[in-house]
């Protein structure tokens, strides 16, 4: 597990960040007192307590590296309706973010999402074009695939008759539903499209585990493959929430974010 001791200089500060919904967007700030900010962006049905966000935040505190982890709308402690697709949205709610620090004396600098948080970043830097390191930590290239394994092989004849689709936890309860609309707009969110306008100023660290069992590895292939400025980091035997991989996927994010920072520094000199 990634160094779950913490700096005891660091204080975690509950900041709401309005979005253009007028929905409100609670996060939590680790604050080393640097100028620069990393956002942390959760997954599918995850908030920002998801252990990935939290040891990723340690770990850039460790460093001296300010992040700030918060939860998309309709999602943990923040306001709205939560939505089986809402990619572009949740770009919004990123971008509502990165202009929320970019008014005080931070600036966001990095944007890191995770599953698919990773797509959100990724559509944020096609459209917004105002952060020049994104990394994709296990996103997904196809969002046509991937489907069926959570909703059911017959899910789309059950949302046509329906309108939806109710998805069931383990207690036999619904853990979230999926309507006609959410669905199709998780159909019409083309990453390949959308990698395509991602410009070569913009640098992108993909992470990907070897033994994902939810997204293939050849996800983050296909990415290296048409986004212009990419790297692309394997971590050997992780699956997709890294469970006994947490303190190699911090080590490989934290080296790229300071190198990273550390080009900038020398270059705005």
């Amino acid at each position: 597990m990634a160094e779950a001791a913490q700096n005891p200089v660091t204080q975690q500060e509950k900041i709401i960040v309005t979005n253009k919904h007028g929905e409100k967007l609670v996060g939590l700030l680790h604050d080393t007192g640097s100028g620069d900010i990393v956002i942390l962006c959760h997954g599918f049905t995850a908030t920002k307590e998801d252990p990935i966000m939290v040891n990723l935040g340690v770990a850039l505190e460790n460093e001296g590296i300010s992040s700030f982890r918060f939860d998309f709308s309709g999602n943990g402690e923040s306001e709205g309706i939560f939505e089986y697709g809402n990619y572009r949205k949740e770009a919004d709610d990123l971008h509502s973010v990165v202009e929320h620090f970019s008014g005080t004396s931070r600036v966001a600098s990095v944007i890191l999402g995770h599953s698919k948080g990773g797509d959100v970043v990724l559509l944020y830097a096609s459209k917004y074009h105002d952060i020049r390191t994104v990394i994709n930590v296990s996103g997904r290239y196809d969002l046509k695939k991937g489907i069926a394994e959570r909703l059911g092989k017959d899910f789309m004849e059950l949302i046509k008759k329906e309108g939806f689709l109710d998805i069931m936890n383990n207690t036999g309860g619904v853990a979230f539903r999926v309507t006609e609309e959410s669905l199709m707009d998780r159909l019409s969110t083309d990453m390949h499209e959308a990698c395509l306008q991602i410009g070569k100023e913009c640098q992108v660290l993909t992470v990907h585990g070897s033994d994902d069992e939810i997204i293939p590895v050849n996800d983050a292939v296909e990415f290296s493959k048409i986004i212009p400025n990419h790297k692309l980091l394997i971590v050997r035997g992780a699956n997709h929430c890294y469970t006994s991989h947490q303190a190699e996927l911090a080590s490989v994010v934290v080296d790229y974010i300071k190198t990273v920072l550390q080009q900038d520094k020398a270059t705005s000199n």
